[in-house]
């Protein structure tokens, strides 16, 4: 087959060998919808990956191939979704819901088959595929990509905020993740969502998904900018979605006193001192997301209209042109990538 992998900080397209049944849970899955994702980006940058290994792509959903006589509740031919963790559905973890913490997961991509490719071995199928009632050219598919991470981590971060009815939320970053916390913040019934970015049509996409103000502003002027926004307040509840450093002081300094804040952003900063942590009573939660426990309390939504995350995807091409959409995107001029296979 034909897949994506990385070398040195670059990406390409190779030939590699054809996925096939190891295990009986085991499923084989050709890809038809593949993304890139703002933590590709990290070893496309640094030339230092999240995983290690060649492999790319965590997002995907495609057609199942072949199947293992294990597997109980899929069948050849069925449309599916997989998160961007897989997990074996039975561990202390996975019973606790917790699927990103099982002792038998991992991501795709690194050394295990990525999903920026024409096809995935899925290990523990019957844990991780969702089948979806739809054909390969429904015009929900799109949507429903978004549920293998990005729109899940945005409901993850919300949820881990405490985001309610009449809640004053700021969401630190305008890319997908962060315009996806928005549209979950919506949904959750926030009353004020300021969204912090720089990016014009990312920021215009944010309005659509029901930011009610915007903030450009960087460093002290965006503190001080929120908290003009708020009476002086700061947020009830920050979602951050980049995992800078500036993004968690900027974080830190919008929520008010008893406050809370969900990192969702993949780390790369440090907190030296808890102090204003505790003497501000706030509240820091968030992490990986359990895609395999939200995924489904968004599905129906996705499949009935309700929730339509798809506007992300401002780049659309196929297998040899992902190499292009990762510069793209390092260059802020796509906000996602959609591959179709």
């Amino acid at each position: 087959m034909r897949a994506i992998v990385r070398e040195s900080g670059n990406v390409r397209v190779s030939d590699l060998p054809d996925p096939e049944i190891k295990e009986p849970t085991d499923a084989v899955v050709r890809v038809v919808l593949a993304a890139v994702c703002g933590t590709d980006l990290w070893g496309y940058r640094s030339g230092e990956a999240i995983l290690p290994g060649p492999r790319a792509g965590h997002e995907f959903l495609g057609v199942i191939e072949d199947i293992g006589k294990d597997v109980a509740g899929l069948r050849r031919g069925d449309v599916v979704l997989a998160p961007f963790w897989y997990s074996d559905g039975t561990c202390d973890a996975c019973q606790d819901g917790l699927s990103t913490s099982c002792r038998s997961g991992g991501m795709w991509g690194g050394e295990n088959d990525g999903g920026q490719g024409e096809a995935v071995r899925v290990p523990f199928a019957d844990a991780n595929l969702t089948r979806l009632p739809l054909t390969v050219g429904d015009e929900r598919l799109p949507a429903l990509l978004t549920l293998t991470d990005v729109m899940a981590t945005g409901t993850h971060g919300v949820r881990a905020a405490a985001v309610r009815q009449g809640s004053t939320v700021a969401v630190v970053g305008d890319g997908a993740v962060g315009l996806c916390a928005v549209l979950a913040a919506r949904r959750a019934g926030a009353e004020q969502i300021i969204l912090l970015g720089s990016h014009q049509s990312r920021l215009s996409v944010g309005a659509g998904f029901g930011a009610t103000s915007i903030v450009s502003e960087r460093g002290a002027e965006a503190g001080a900018r929120v908290r003009e926004l708020t009476n002086g307040r700061g947020a009830h509840c920050v979602v951050e979605c980049v995992g800078v450093q500036s993004s968690i002081d900027t974080a830190l300094d919008v929520v008010r006193d008893g406050g809370s804040i969900a990192m969702i952003g993949a780390p790369h900063f440090t907190i030296n001192d808890v102090s204003p942590i505790f003497l501000r009573n706030l509240t820091l939660s968030g992490g990986l997301t359990p895609v395999r426990e939200v995924a489904p309390t968004l599905l129906a939504d996705v499949l009935s209209g309700d929730l339509d995350p798809s506007p992300v995807f401002d780049m659309t091409v196929d297998l040899d042109g992902i190499p292009d959409a990762y510069q793209a995107m390092a260059d802020r001029t796509a906000i996602k990538a959609l591959a179709r296979l």
